[in-house]
């Protein structure tokens, strides 16, 4: 482990080549097994290779439930130390090279000097997040009630203003997009006008749409429930839909995978969503019951793989680019694992999905499609997700120079207990 100066931790190349080194024979025989059977694996190591996953600032410290939050041990308390987690686990898998702020969490006191730092790091910003969904202690009105919905225009003023605060902070840092997810809604019926609500959250859009660089996008979220139990005012995404389609061209819909209704068929929601050249993003994480923010694949690996196999199959239906062309981006927070293991395991699973919906015979589907050959159909997509693909994602992250198995890594080296040695035991992430 290499230190740059007192309080930052980098990686050294030599510590990734050692332990290329004792892998890489057993690396080659698995992944020249499969290079013999499966065609075009050249072009899938490549796309690989480029693909990369936004990592929030707010997934680098534990979370939490409702009945209490568990710090682990020497979190990041401040943006740059943020940036320095971020960094290391970009040099463990080379597949995660941008970073995404939530304001006012994570205000940066100078832009230059956090772009710098970030930038040492080979890291860019991506989507800078607003909040209104808590009060701040020098806010001057509450947002109880709601924010961009709220009954009281001076209220909305406020978050409206928010907003086009945290657009400033991303224009200083190079972000390109602004994220909007709203906790506004209602617990009890008749406390709310579901159709004022919505036209004043899109009546506030619009002034934070106005105040967006003419190369940003919008990117509208939505939840079915939580914090409220009766009504979201975005509650869906074709709520979300229909604000983005009135805002206008730079606005998107936002995928959050744990913002849906038990069972929702979130592949077709992602199909028809892309069909509409609406789609913006994605906040990756898994769940059981409801917005519970697990680790990507560990609950729903299938749906996840479905997932990707309705992104490769529209995303190359309309010529976008894997990419850039969407925003991609890890949405997690929980009490128990070490953060940065999560988050590795969770780029891990989301490159193996993306991996395994392009190895799908394209041409063999739709020909299985259109003779309503239902069997073949669910052979070909499940002899694709039955593939073990880590193999190849772990041959693009050799080629990118990272690490071959950056979980083994990352225990071989002790990277918490380093960071416990500069940062603390008791240190806790800011936001959260």
């Amino acid at each position: 482990m290499q230190t740059k100066n007192a309080d930052t931790m980098r990686l050294e190349r030599e510590q990734i080549n050692k332990h290329n080194s004792k892998l890489e024979s057993k690396h080659q025989r698995a992944f020249q097994f499969l290079r013999e059977d499966l065609p075009g694996i050249e072009s899938v190591v490549s796309k690989l290779e480029k693909f990369q996953i936004a990592i929030p600032s707010w997934a680098l410290g534990t979370g939490g439930t409702r009945f209490g939050r568990f710090s682990g041990r020497g979190e990041p308390g401040t943006l740059e130390e943020k940036i320095e987690d971020v960094g290391l686990l970009h040099a463990l898998n080379r597949s995660s090279g941008a970073i995404s702020l939530h304001i006012p969490w994570d205000i940066p006191q100078d832009a230059q000097k956090i772009k710098d730092l970030a930038a040492s790091f080979d890291l860019k910003f991506d989507a800078v997040n607003s909040n209104t969904f808590q009060d701040q202690k020098d806010q001057e009105l509450s947002y109880k009630h709601g924010s961009l919905h709220h009954v009281d225009p001076k209220v909305r003023k406020q978050a409206v203003e928010h907003n086009k605060e945290v657009i400033d902070h991303g224009i200083a840092l190079g972000s390109k997009a602004l994220t909007v997810w709203l906790a506004d809604g209602s617990s009890f019926p008749g406390q709310l006008n579901f159709r004022e609500a919505f036209q004043n959250t899109l009546e506030s859009l619009k002034e934070i749409y106005a105040h967006l660089p003419e190369d940003w996008k919008l990117f509208v979220e939505y939840k079915a429930f939580e914090p409220f139990f009766y009504s979201m005012t975005i509650g869906d995404w074709g709520q979300s839909l229909l604000l983005a389609s009135k805002l206008g061209p730079k606005a998107y819909t936002l995928v959050d995978l744990g913002h849906h209704l038990p069972n929702a068929n979130i592949e077709q929601i992602v199909s028809l969503l892309l069909m509409e050249g609406k789609l913006g993003g994605f906040h990756f994480n898994d769940s059981k019951y409801a917005d519970d923010d697990l680790t990507a694949g560990a609950i729903k690996p299938y749906q996840l793989f479905l997932i990707f196999n309705e992104l490769v199959e529209g995303m190359d239906a309309r010529g976008m680019d894997h990419v850039s062309d969407l925003g991609w981006m890890i949405d997690a927070s929980h009490n128990l694992k070490d953060p940065l293991v999560d988050l590795l395991q969770s780029v891990e699973a989301i490159m193996i999905a993306y991996a395994q919906a392009l190895l799908v015979d394209r041409e063999a589907l739709k020909a299985a499609q259109k003779q309503n050959d239902i069997v073949k159909a669910q052979n070909i997509l499940q002899n694709a997700f039955r593939t073990d693909v880590r193999p190849i994602v772990a041959e693009a992250r050799l080629r990118a120079g990272a690490a071959l198995d950056p979980l083994q890594l990352f225990e071989d080296l002790s990277v918490r207990d380093q960071l416990v040695k500069e940062r603390g035991e008791n240190s806790v992430a800011t936001g959260l």
